[in-house]
């Protein structure tokens, strides 16, 4: 449990310190911020693969594949609602909210409570990998959350500066969105220990909800701004790294 509680903190803790780096780089540039959001999806996809689609097809039995593939549209149709009622990223990055002097607070701060509601779904999936019993695994997928976590946090900082919120005001609503992942962490892991019976659903379920992040936010989000090579290559490094470590560590 002390691990568990642990990782929690730090996949909460990675938007904390993305913060201070915004606070400490408030004009890095977009080509950077697209390189490190791509590796940290190449990371999140082969986490979500590795470490929660496979074991949910290798504890879900005979029916490991029908309970494996609802999951992962069950969790990725979640998110898809979630995002009508609160768009994320790249749809909100679009809405030029880093506009320094005509920033939008009402924007900003729909922006910045997007991502702490896609934060709860994200937090779930690294308490669920802990649920399987396999400890490498979740930490893994827990890596993947919290390297993602780090730029989020750190593209949240400007528009909250730009919008005239105090500095004291905008780390404290940056570490509150990062409260929001111990919370969904914590809970992802009781839920599944509660009900062992639904691990193999659970599983799939986080699996598909990290897939649709990646896909509808991350990599259109590190496509936008003319460094699309480069985002790709990126995102393969984090893939393989995983992959890697998966082999090692397994």
């Amino acid at each position: 449990m002390e691990y568990v509680f642990l990782t929690a903190i730090g996949v909460g803790g990675a938007t904390i310190i993305g913060a201070l780096i915004g606070f400490a780089f408030k004009n890095l540039s977009h080509k950077f911020s697209d390189i490190v959001l791509s590796f940290a999806a190449g990371v999140m996809l082969a986490a979500a693969i590795l470490g929660l689609i496979l074991p949910s097809l290798e504890y879900g039995g005979k029916w490991g594949i029908i309970i494996t593939v609802v999951g992962i549209f069950a969790g990725a149709l979640s998110l898809n609602l979630i995002d009508r009622l609160v768009p994320h990223l790249h749809k909100l990055a679009g809405a030029d909210i880093e506009s320094h002097g005509n920033t939008n607070l009402g924007k900003v701060m729909l922006f910045v409570l997007a991502i702490a509601i896609h934060n709860l779904p994200e937090g779930i999936a690294a308490g669920v990998g802990f649920g399987s019993g396999n400890a490498s695994q979740a930490f893994l997928i827990a890596g993947g959350i919290a390297l993602q976590n780090v730029p989020e946090g750190m593209v949240i900082i400007a528009p909250m500066l730009s919008a005239g919120i105090k500095p004291g005001k905008t780390f404290f609503i940056a570490m509150m969105t990062g409260l929001v992942e111990v919370v969904g962490t914590l809970l992802g892991y009781f839920a599944v220990n509660v009900a062992a019976v639904i691990l193999p659903f659970a599983l799939a379920f986080a699996g598909g909800t990290m897939i649709y992040v990646v896909s509808d936010e991350m990599i259109p989000e590190t496509h936008a701004h003319g460094s699309e090579r480069g985002a790709t290559y990126a995102l393969l490094v984090g893939f393989c790294l995983m992959l890697v470590s998966d082999v090692l560590i397994g």
